[in-house]
């Protein structure tokens, strides 16, 4: 019941928004979080056995989108019948912490007949019932998660801002680490956490965990660029502390076998300056490699449809040869 609690810090434990959380509905249950609990407790008794009794769900409006509380309270409870705990206890909350409205619908499985409401293929049946409160509450119309969608719908190009904004994070992170330690410090210092294993995840300030790879940044390849960086950080400093030869030296140097009779006038003022430019090119190279590598890779479901036929043709092609 942490949703009826004010905003805090995690580490910290300072309040941050006070008053967020504004109850709209309850059902079969009543009184404060304590209260709440114990009344969820006692049900949840008539299965035992069961070890997720509690089936939290998450409604958000697009960023700009407002519905006032009757509206909001309306689809709580067409949430509940679609779902099946209209009967059971449940309580749905509007948040205020964040640009856009948010619900959450607490429930109860286990009924008082001891019945228990099946959590079976749950995101399927959230993201059905979410595109048709889209359609009855004129709301902005979104696709479902690739996994639901239809191979047709399936490469529709499609605009995930969580996504968008996590690989901006990532690419200019790895711009500025020069470790896998900094790159990890600097993605929690915006807000990430970051599990890392056989690969790489992040999850953000809204607890949506998101892999490395869905947004063009696999575990691998942030460690190919980090490796990158340190090698050619260890190339550049070997290339500042070697003894600097003038281009003027460099040139009386080829200039000795030549035959005393062939006299070429070396002007000194076009050599002024120009010891330092072999560093300043290596560093420009570095930087232009660095925003090179830094780019995310191209994730198959993000491309146009045309061109991801074309791709699956040249498969088929190369498979005959």
């Amino acid at each position: 019941m942490y949703c009826l609690n004010d905003k805090q810090q995690e580490q910290k434990q300072e309040l941050v928004m006070k008053d967020r959380a504004e109850i709209l509905l309850f059902s079969q249950c009543y009184g404060n979080q304590r209260e709440l609990i114990q009344q969820f407790n006692e049900v949840r008794q008539l299965n035992p056995k069961l070890s997720k009794p509690v089936l939290h769900i998450t409604l958000s409006l697009s960023p700009g989108e407002q519905l006032p509380k009757d509206k909001l309270m309306e689809i709580c409870q067409d949430c509940a019948k679609d779902m099946g705990f209209e009967n059971n206890q449940y309580i749905a909350i509007h948040h205020r912490d964040t640009n856009h409205q948010h619900l959450h619908i607490v429930a109860n499985r286990v009924g008082y007949d001891k019945r228990t409401v099946s959590d079976s293929r749950n995101f399927q049946k959230i993201a059905a019932y979410c595109r048709r409160m889209e359609l009855k509450f004129d709301l902005k119309q979104v696709l479902s998660p690739r996994q639901f969608l239809s191979k047709e719908q399936r490469l529709i190009p499609r605009q995930d801002a969580r996504k968008e904004q996590l690989k901006k994070d990532i690419q200019q992170t790895l711009k500025q680490a020069k470790s896998y330690g900094e790159f990890e410090q600097k993605m929690k210092s915006l807000g990430y956490q970051v599990l890392k294993g056989r690969g790489i995840s992040f999850i953000d300030d809204k607890k949506v965990q998101i892999k490395g790879s869905e947004a063009g940044f696999s575990l691998m390849k942030i460690e190919k660029i980090l490796a990158l960086k340190q090698n050619l950080a260890v190339k550049e400093l070997l290339k500042q502390n070697q003894p600097r030869i003038s281009l003027k030296q460099q040139y009386e140097n080829i200039r000795k076998p030549l035959s005393t009779g062939d006299k070429i006038i070396l002007e000194d003022n076009k050599f002024n300056g120009y010891e330092r430019q072999p560093v300043i090119d290596l560093q420009k190279q570095i930087a232009d490699l660095i925003n090179q590598v830094t780019k995310p890779e191209q994730i198959p479901e993000q491309l146009a449809p045309e061109l991801l036929r074309k791709l699956k043709q040249k498969k088929r092609h190369r498979h005959h040869l």
